[in-house]
């Protein structure tokens, strides 16, 4: 399996079979080089401009943007539904939380993620492998609520998104705190992670991925 960055909250990963998925693609006003990516299936969590931008994909796929239970070119897919706020979805309403079985690893990707999740969202989303975690505050957790939900959730890869950085504008924070709170990480200097799923045992914790 490999995972790729393409900035904010917008991954392409790929099973080992080639079936591709893209996550939360993002206009161009975002800041980030819009990926123009082929992809077989495309999840959206929400229903903002730097998450659903479908002018990014090419060929033909299957668009996920609700919560469910999906099996789409062999892979299963479930969407869990929770919030992009702490109010209840009352400030920025609702976002889906999505976890892929891709070469029998768990990756879950929490999107927007507002609020802590209930022991009852985590035991819906059930065993993670890899995490995406927004970090950087203001619209998702911050850095100390991703550092509180690592320890719930246990996975034993986490991938830091949504944070700022220079080809982003928007007012939240950097990696640094959330790496800071964790006190390890390995920054792999490169845009993609490439995971053998029969040796996968990280000894790091937290990787960051550059975004080009």
């Amino acid at each position: 399996m490999k995972i790729k960055w393409f900035g904010h909250a917008c991954f392409l990963i790929t099973s080992s079979e080639g079936v591709r998925i893209l996550t939360d693609p993002f206009d161009p006003s975002v800041g980030y080089k819009v990926p123009e990516a082929e992809a077989d299936i495309v999840t959206t969590s929400h229903d903002h401009y730097d998450h659903n931008y479908l002018g990014a994909v090419i060929g033909d796929y299957v668009h996920l943007n609700s919560p469910g239970s999906f099996n789409e070119k062999g892979i299963n897919i479930i969407g869990i539904s929770t919030y992009h706020d702490d109010e209840q979805g009352k400030k920025r309403g609702k976002n889906v939380v999505y976890v892929y079985e891709i070469d029998g690893l768990r990756v879950c990707h929490l999107g927007d993620l507002g609020h802590i999740l209930t022991d009852e969202q985590i035991k819906e989303i059930g065993r993670t492998d890899v995490l995406l975690l927004p970090v950087g505050g203001t619209y998702t957790i911050d850095y100390e609520q991703a550092a509180e939900l690592v320890s719930l959730m246990d996975p034993k890869l986490v991938i830091p998104m949504h944070f700022k950085t220079s080809a982003l504008s928007f007012p939240i924070d950097k990696v640094d705190k959330f790496l800071a709170r964790m006190g390890s990480a390995n920054s792999l200097g490169s845009q993609e992670l490439e995971i053998d799923p029969v040796s996968f045992n990280p000894v790091t914790k937290v990787v960051v991925l550059d975004y080009e």
